[in-house]
């Protein structure tokens, strides 16, 4: 009726519009703008609209836009534009350097940085090239013919294989299976390995063969390209029949085809208009938020740099201004008389004197550094290596690897990320009676944490294990559950096992051989159960299922049942339960149900109280275990009670429309733990209920906000009372998609950041990509911390690039969510590793090589500052600009990248056993001011220790010919004892020190060394290295020579050395406390002690735990210093509270360590 009214409209008006006309063109209407008209088996219709082409590109760049597109990404950097500004000045007659030493360095730092670009690009364009030289079968004339997939156009026929993934966007016409369904696998989308029917229109069952398709003229009226997964709608019409399509007839990009032998189907939409390809959001360009504090510490620089040349520009200034003839000014000339000019341009003749400060190969060694840390480290890590689907990790950006140690919320999706999607049986109740001996890896690090030892019963003889089983209980198994107490309500639950489910059994109908193709993994391991129990279901059709059931009439006894399948009422999340009625051979009528806990007990029958009570109890037991809970009833049926039941139904199926997505807060709680206090906010409330059944949806959006508004307030009040008790519960939030929605409203939207910043952990049920994205960015933007999301989806695509890290599950569950991640791990528990171990490392790593470039490269800049005072501010260079070009490039280069790449204070191990250490990244420990300013007191002091001592010295020295030094040979040799300072530097301040890191420093003084033999023994006309000539031949033949090279270094490092004996004896790190722990003990960690048991009483097992901890100082074995004690921090690592004494450290000070005999 809606549709006729709409199409006839109102006649009166209709006759004073003016007569339009149509033009038709063969049979192609223009497209309207809300509709596509596909042409089935047509391309020439289809010509003239111009569809987009089936090939795809993820690429960054391309060949037009890779050079201005690259240089503008490395110009957001201020580094660049600085050293832009300083290259330029550097050309001009102002500059006292030569331009080749500003703008060589330049040139190289952009050059390497557009490869690296240009090379990650590259990989990229590769992968796209693989996936669109795919073939596909598509139908020409009457024949199959294969094609790739960037060939392939709307309206074309393909044919799809099983197993094979769906090119394009495909209208499903046909299938190999009876009834016209087909089993998609939607990993790609939703992280799912569960597969979802697809059904075909009756009327197009039969165009399965060349013969028949070619003749299929089908003309397809839907929407346009967009990017919702879930929604389809449009029309085929047929021989003048016009059938509507829906969800079902949709096969989408990405997806593939499972138990079906192939299918046919015509493309919709192909390439960027794909649905999935419309989800793919253009990845950001993320930068690391230490980069980003980086921008500020060279901004801080540079403004240290302006102070500097303000400072020589003012003191030029004042020294020109008096009648000083060896300056060789005239009374006549303009400059003489104006100060300010003369401070003008000394200010920028100084700031390219100074133009080191800031270090120009800092961002590309930061970044050679990452990019070997992602491909060597990450990418080769064993531990995070999953084996069974030969998948590494994998770091697809080298930009955030820091960042990984620094995360301080973790945003996951729920069920397939955490479960891996992977479900087995492993205990169960039946009447009353808790039956499975295992015990789960949260009971085990439950009792970790308390202390206490687990006592494991061994397997039984003959125990089985395979895919989706993991139970062990002899009272069950092997036909023993006929001696339990109640044998039929056992027999029972293995039927309803049995039966209860939408399985398809694949191969031999054999135990060992059989294969089923479940709907979700979960329905894959009940009927696993069912078969190890002795009901073995390996039959189905579309109206019967077969089980081989073994021990009901006798022991041994196997018989074969065919069990008449009548209703199925499948899963949802407003049952929350599946039904199946079935029909025995002997006429027996049996409702199996299985589904939530709290569904099946509202419809147990009278009388069951006491089961009930002890059932709840064992679900409570198995879900604090970390075990997915599920319930199971039957009740027999009469069949006048069945009939009346099975009309009703056909009625209600037949009027059902729309599939109304309720919320299971319940089933959302099992990931929190039980001892947390709750706050739910959800949309099943009474307020909302009523206005629900009024219908007007203005007053339910109102009275859902009001509900909204007032739950979250009620909740941050509580919530902030209980954060100012001394021992309050930790708190959690479970909040639904409908609430949410209104609680991200700008009015709301503060409340719900601050109440989720007071819970331990927040469960948001049934929400959108889009939602999920908006509380990720809430969170990142409102609180400012580094966040992190983890997924396996394409549903997870818009909260991962939300984040400020992103991480794909990679293996079993499809590749969408990997393609748009930074980082891809093929489990979740891989995460430990690549947070704990790779991310808190890489963050030490890069802050240690950000200080410590900026203290070598501030300690040569103030050399040149103070010779400056001796020059009377006239910007007289004091180093030769091949010394300055190449010093940051060449001469102090290598061991920093070695500082990076091999720098561990402890090992991966202990950085898993002590958690508390992420802590220093969260804290951002060592990228402080105050770290700043002790690595600018040590540039400080080294630069006038190197300086003062070589200038005051060197006064009175001669060279082997009698003269006195000139100012080469003492800039020559205070730029030596500046390589050898800064060079060992890196040894002072590494924890671990490696072959290396020898070679690298020995290697880099040797050069310096070198280049000083020879460009100090040559001379061109066009060289500007005439003052060097011969210098370091000259100083080499001096014991004042090799004197000053021991002396100076020594003395300019012992600051250095006392403070950091200082820090670690007083001041210690997280770290440094945990090294001294470890001292003695070898890489691979100790075994975790569980001697204390159950009898200890709290007072005894804390005095225990206390007097476990480290009392004795250990013997030095490659640590820099020994420790005072740190019995607190131990007792916390342990839950044990041992407050700090103050006598601790003049005590330990007093103490001597004793190295240990070992015994003979």
């Amino acid at each position: 009726m809606v549709r006729s009214s709409s199409l006839n409209g109102d006649s009166s008006a209709s006759h004073r519009r003016t007569p339009s006309r149509t033009v038709t063109l063969g049979h192609i209407q223009p497209q309207a703008p809300s509709c596509r008209t596909v042409y089935c088996n047509d391309r020439d219709s289809n010509m003239p609209v111009r569809f987009k082409g089936n090939s795809i590109s993820t690429t960054k760049y391309n060949v037009f836009t890779f050079l201005p597109k690259g240089l503008f990404e490395q110009f957001r950097r201020i580094a660049n534009i600085y050293f832009l500004g300083i290259s330029c000045l550097s050309l001009t007659p102002i500059s006292p350097v030569s331009p080749i030493t500003n703008v060589a360095p330049l040139s190289m730092v952009l050059l390497v940085s557009l490869i690296k670009e240009a090379f990650e690009d590259w990989k990229r364009f590769q992968n796209d090239m693989s996936i669109n030289n795919s073939t596909v079968e598509i139908l020409q004339g009457q024949q199959w013919v294969p094609i790739p997939w960037r060939k392939l156009q709307v309206g074309d026929i393909v044919k799809i294989k099983q197993d094979a993934f769906f090119p394009a966007d495909i209208l499903f016409l046909s299938s190999t299976n009876p009834d016209g369904i087909c089993y998609v696998e939607t990993a790609n989308l939703d992280g799912e390995t569960n597969l979802k029917i697809r059904k075909a229109l009756e009327r197009t069952w039969d165009y399965l063969v060349p013969e028949k398709a070619s003749e299929f003229k089908g003309e397809i009226q839907c929407e346009q390209p967009n990017n919702s997964l879930y929604t389809f709608t449009g029309n085929l019409v047929v021989q003048k029949q016009t059938l509507p399509l829906s969800p079902d007839q949709l096969l989408l990009r990405g997806c593939s085809l499972r138990n079906t032998e192939y299918i046919v189907g015509a493309v919709v939409f192909t390439g960027h208009e794909t649905k999935v390809m419309m989800n793919a959001m253009n990845a950001p360009s993320k930068r690391s938020t230490l980069e980003k504090k980086l921008d500020k510490l060279i901004i801080t620089i540079f403004c240290v740099l302006l102070t500097m040349c303000l400072i020589g520009a003012i003191g030029c200034s004042i020294v020109t201004d008096r009648e000083d003839l060896y300056l060789g000014l005239q009374k006549s000339d303009w400059e003489y008389h104006n100060r300010l000019a003369i401070g003008f341009f000394t200010f920028f003749t100084l700031i390219t004197l100074f133009s080191s400060i800031i270090p120009i190969s800092l961002y590309v060694s930061i970044e050679m550094i990452k990019f070997i840390q992602s491909t060597q480290f990450i990418n080769r890590d064993l531990n995070m290596y999953h084996a069974e689907t030969n998948t590494p990790a994998l770091a697809r950006t080298s930009n955030l690897n820091e960042e990984l140690g620094q995360v301080e919320y973790i945003f996951s999706d729920k069920t397939g990320t955490l479960t891996r999607n992977l479900m087995e049986f492993f205990k169960c109740s039946i009447g009353g009676i808790s039956y499975g001996c295992g015990v789960t890896e949260i009971e085990r690090g439950i009792a970790q944490r308390n202390g206490l030892k687990v006592h494991e019963e061994e397997r039984s003889t003959g125990a089985i294990r395979e895919k989706g089983f993991n139970f062990d209980d002899p009272r069950l198994m092997r036909g023993a559950w006929r001696n339990e107490p109640d044998p039929d309500l056992c027999k029972e639950l293995f039927r309803c096992l049995a039966i209860c489910h939408t399985v398809l059994p694949e191969g031999d109908e054999s135990p060992e051989k059989i294969v089923y193709q479940a709907a979700s993994p979960d329905e894959a391991a009940l009927v696993t159960a069912a078969k190890n129990f002795g009901f073995f279901f390996y039959r189905r059709t579309p109206t019967t299922v077969y089980v081989r059931e073994s021990h009901v009439e006798k022991m041994g006894k196997i018989q074969d049942v065919a069990y008449e399948i009548l209703n199925v009422l499948e899963f949802n999340s407003t049952r929350k339960r599946q039904s199946v009625v079935c029909r025995y051979p002997d006429g027996r009528l049996v409702l199996y149900c299985k589904g939530a806990d709290n569904v099946i007990f509202e419809r147990l029958a009278d009388g069951m109280d006491d089961v009930r009570k002890v059932t709840r109890e064992h679900l409570e037991h198995f879900g604090s275990s970390g075990l997915r809970t599920l319930c199971l009833a039957y009740r027999d049926l009469d069949p006048e009670t069945y009939n009346s039941w099975n009309e009703k139904f056909i009625q209600a199926k037949s009027a059902l429309r729309d599939r109304e997505k309720k919320l299971d807060e319940v089933f959302a709680c099992n990931l929190i733990n039980n001892d947390m206090k709750q706050f739910i906010i959800s949309s099943e409330t009474d307020a909302i209920r009523e206005a629900e059944e009024r219908g007007d949806q203005v007053e339910i959006a109102r009275v859902i906000k009001e509900e909204v508004k007032k739950e979250l307030r009620k909740s941050l009040e509580e919530a902030q009372l209980y954060m100012h008790t001394v021992a309050g519960p930790k708190l959690a939030l479970v909040i639904d998609g409908k609430c949410l929605m209104y609680a991200l409203d700008p009015s709301l939207r503060v409340t719900l950041l601050s109440l989720s910043l007071n819970c331990t952990s927040v469960v948001c049920c049934r929400v959108s990509p889009l939602q999920k994205a908006q509380v990720t960015s809430l969170v990142r933007k409102g609180a400012k911390k580094i966040t992190l999301s983890i997924g396996d989806g394409a549903n997870d695509v818009s909260m991962i690039q939300a984040a400020h890290v992103g991480i794909g599950i990679s293996g079993m569950e499809g590749m969408q969510a990997v393609m748009a991640s930074d980082f891809a791990i093929a489990q979740f528990r891989f995460l430990t590793d690549l947070l704990l171990v790779h991310g808190r490392w890489s963050y030490l790593r890069i802050c240690k090589v950000v200080m410590y470039f900026f203290y070598k490269n501030l300690t040569f800049t103030l050399t040149q500052f103070w010779f400056t005072f001796r020059t009377g501010f006239s910007g007289q260079r004091f180093y030769d600009d091949w010394f300055q070009s190449l010093y940051n490039v060449f001469f102090t280069a290598l061991p920093v990248i070695v500082l990076g790449l091999f720098e561990k204070d402890v090992s991966a191990s202990l950085s898993k056993r002590y958690p508390e250490l992420y802590r220093e990244g969260i804290r951002n420990s060592f990228f402080k001011w105050r770290v700043v300013a002790v690595w600018a007191t040590s540039a400080v002091y080294q630069s006038l220790v190197c300086y003062l001592f070589v200038t005051t010295s060197s006064f009175g020295a001669i060279n082997s010919s009698g003269k006195i030094f000139g100012l080469w040979d003492v800039s020559t040799l205070v730029f030596t004892c500046l390589v050898i300072a800064v060079n060992v530097r890196i040894l002072l301040m590494s924890n671990s020190i490696t072959r290396w890191h020898y070679i690298t420093v020995g290697g880099s003084i040797l050069a310096w060394l070198v280049f000083a033999f020879v460009y100090c023994g040559i001379t061109t006309s066009r060289d500007r290295n005439e003052n060097v000539y011969f210098v370091i031949y000259v100083l080499m033949s001096t014991f004042y020579f090799y004197f000053t090279l021991l002396l100076i270094p020594a003395v300019s490092l012992l600051g250095d050395f006392i403070y950091q004996w200082v820090e670690r004896w007083f001041y210690p790190y997280d770290y440094q406390i945990v090294q001294e722990i470890h001292r003695h003990e070898s890489d691979a960690s100790k075994a975790d002690h569980l001697e204390i048991e159950n009898e200890l009483t709290p007072q005894e097992a804390r005095s225990y735990a206390i007097s476990q901890l480290p009392r004795e100082l250990s013997k030095h074995t490659g640590f820099a210093f020994d420790s005072p004690g740190y019995e607190s921090f131990f007792a916390s690592q342990l839950g044990v509270y041992a407050p700090q004494k103050a006598w601790d450290v003049a005590r330990r000070a007093s103490m001597r360590s004793r190295p240990k005999v070992p015994k003979k």
